[in-house]
């Protein structure tokens, strides 16, 4: 962002679209970790419906939901944090290279969960194998790339904001909800009842 655009925004707050109303200034390292926090939670909710037998549909609208939020989460870093992250690393760009590949193999992973359903073999296994990769790509950009981040001269304050912005857009493009709460799991039937 251009300094007089950042200036010019930075004075707008009375003239700030609802958006920006509705969240405080977090810069791009916070709201990304906002996104990992709520995809966990997320994957824990659907071993809990997997846990308590929940119906297909149920754990189906709960994975469409996952692999929605992921798929939003990996377009805004791949179009808007990963590019600068990596001239800001200069040398140190190899987490980078990792974290292209993570993306990939996510994203294969997703398109196998959105074509299948809950009745198909490894339906549940590749909801939870998607989890574990997604913990692990997790664990290195919070651990490694933030952290490596912070240290340069990154403005991670702009980054977030565009961020914020382009993750809304895509949110109301797919219709979903960031206040969407996760299915809980209903009690099982047993053959008594």
């Amino acid at each position: 962002m251009p300094a007089t655009q950042k200036a010019a925004s930075k004075g707008a707050t009375k003239d700030a679209t609802p958006s920006s109303r509705r969240s405080p200034k977090r810069d791009a390292v916070a709201l990304l970790k906002a996104d990992h926090k709520e995809v966990k939670a997320l994957f824990q909710d659907y071993q809990a419906l997997v846990d308590a037998e929940a119906d297909g549909d149920e754990r189906q609208q709960l994975a469409e939901r996952i692999c929605a939020l992921l798929t939003v989460h990996a377009t805004v870093e791949e179009e808007l944090f990963y590019p600068p992250a990596r001239e800001a690393l200069g040398e140190d760009a190899d987490l980078m290279d990792e974290a292209d590949v993570e993306h990939a193999s996510a994203k294969d992973l997703i398109a196998q969960i959105q074509a299948s359903s809950p009745d198909d073999l490894h339906y549940d296994a590749k909801v939870k194998v998607l989890g574990e990769y997604i913990d692990h790509h997790v664990k290195e950009e919070e651990g490694e790339m933030f952290t490596q981040l912070k240290k340069t001269d990154l403005d991670l304050d702009a980054i977030g904001e565009e961020l914020a912005a382009r993750k809304e857009a895509l949110m109301e493009e797919l219709g979903l909800s960031d206040e969407e709460p996760a299915p809980k799991p209903k009690a099982r039937k047993t053959a008594g009842q």
